[in-house]
């Protein structure tokens, strides 16, 4: 039980995460939210992606870093849950 819900989580702030992307991107790259692991307890969460071109990857991992308080915001106004992972 506990894992179908973690899945769901995990699918839910890997949409909200590429939807979050793809409207704050300066469009220089293309950053592709592949998946998203959630732990336990709900409290942390590690979202993968992908930058093309790969020369870009830098720019756009700073890019992701800048904008993760951003995320967390649009998560917690998006999703109704106790917990917003980190």
């Amino acid at each position: 039980m506990a894992t179908l819900r973690k899945e769901k989580i995990a699918e839910q702030l890997r949409q909200y995460t590429a939807k979050f992307l793809e409207k704050e991107s300066n469009r220089t790259s293309l950053i592709t939210v592949t998946r998203c692991s959630v732990s336990s307890d709900l409290k942390q969460a590690t979202i993968y992606i992908t930058v093309l071109p790969e020369d870009k990857e830098k720019n756009a991992l700073a890019f992701t870093k800048r904008k993760r308080s951003d995320l967390r915001t649009y998560i917690k106004k998006n999703l109704s849950l106790k917990y917003i992972p980190f």
